[in-house]
């Protein structure tokens, strides 16, 4: 296949007319293909076309189908009630919270916190601080053997995959404790 004079005025006319590149191809014939026109096409530096000529009225947009969310139906009051139809009084649920678990601060003393160099197997490796000051330490508390956090740090660090779940349906992420 050579891409000779004759069909390169060919192509570029058939270009400005409006033709796909399929269409182009299959007039060509003889071993042009789609992608060969789509690549002459380039090279040239072909990119005006014509339009196909329209409908006299635009298209008419169909809306995307919205995701059912679903969202808890209003709580009766228990308040008195009284006749007529706005007399019935609705309180909106409240939102639905996330399950969080209760976490108590914990103040590590400054002559607890080590420096990497200080830090041995079993001690929590959770960051204290800014790292570019000099005052960044590590916790440094009693951390079982082969997890790199204390008990309390383990808790805010690692949430359960069930927790992790419920916040991903719900559109929350996890909360950060820092």
């Amino acid at each position: 296949m050579s891409w000779t004079d004759e069909r390169v005025e060919q192509l570029k006319q058939l270009w400005l007319d409006g033709k796909s590149a399929s269409q182009i191809a299959s007039v060509l014939s003889s071993g042009i293909t789609r992608n060969a026109v789509i690549g002459k096409v380039h090279r040239l530096g072909l990119s005006g076309r014509v339009k196909a000529p329209s409908q006299s009225t635009p298209r008419q947009r169909t809306p995307k189908p919205q995701q059912h969310v679903h969202r808890p139906a209003p709580q009766r009051s228990q308040g008195p009630r009284t006749h007529g139809s706005s007399a019935l009084a609705y309180s909106p649920r409240p939102e639905p919270r996330l399950y969080e678990r209760p976490v108590e601060e914990v103040v590590i003393p400054m002559s607890e916190r080590v420096t990497i160099m200080e830090l041995k197997e079993a001690m929590c490796r959770w960051p204290l601080g800014d790292p570019q000051q000099p005052d960044f330490r590590y916790c440094g508390g009693k951390s079982p053997v082969g997890v790199p956090y204390c008990p309390y740090h383990s808790r805010v660090a690692y949430q359960p995959a069930q927790d992790r779940r419920r916040a991903q349906r719900s559109g929350g992420g996890p909360k950060s404790f820092n």
